[in-house]
């Protein structure tokens, strides 16, 4: 019998990448089964959401996602009503077409693990950030490419409903 991969992924490791508001703060990008070797597809990181800053509202509408708050507290709005409260330990499945957002409270960064099914949200991140290095001074706030919308279209977000 064939053995399964294996990945190690060190403290400082993964591909880090500096986001753009609203989020600010950074991701990490730490594995993603078309890179290891996987049989099944996802793609898992974690994100870093500066104090008073928040992950717009979006969707994936081929794409299941898992939330898993590793530091911070802060609120998601689910569904476009829907209020919860998010703080170390709370965990979010959010099934394909499922609206959300994610915003820190204004005193800390929260700190998240997402797990995406299938992957292909590491490649929207490495394309609307900027590469971040161990040691490396936090940028100034920059917005997003002006092409953002065109690369969600080609990565794993939906377009939002009308309201």
């Amino acid at each position: 019998m064939e053995q399964a991969s294996l990945v190690i992924v060190p403290p400082e490791g993964g591909r880090p990448y500096w986001q753009p508001v609203p989020a600010n703060g950074f991701v990490r990008c730490l594995l993603a089964s078309n890179e290891i070797g996987a049989e099944t597809p996802f793609s898992m990181g974690t994100q870093t959401v500066d104090p008073g800053c928040f992950v717009r509202e979006h969707m994936h509408p081929e794409n299941e996602e898992v939330i898993f708050v590793l530091e911070g507290h802060g609120e998601a709005l689910l569904d476009g009503e829907t209020k919860h409260p998010m703080e170390k330990g709370t965990c979010f499945f959010l099934g394909k077409g499922r609206l959300h957002r994610f915003e820190a409270s204004p005193d800390r960064p929260m700190v998240f693990l997402w797990l995406m099914m299938p992957g292909g949200l590491e490649t929207f991140f490495e394309r609307i950030g900027r590469e971040r290095a161990e040691g490396d001074a936090k940028p100034a706030p920059f917005p997003r490419p002006a092409d953002v919308l065109q690369i969600e279209a080609e990565t794993v977000f939906g377009a939002l409903p009308p309201r």
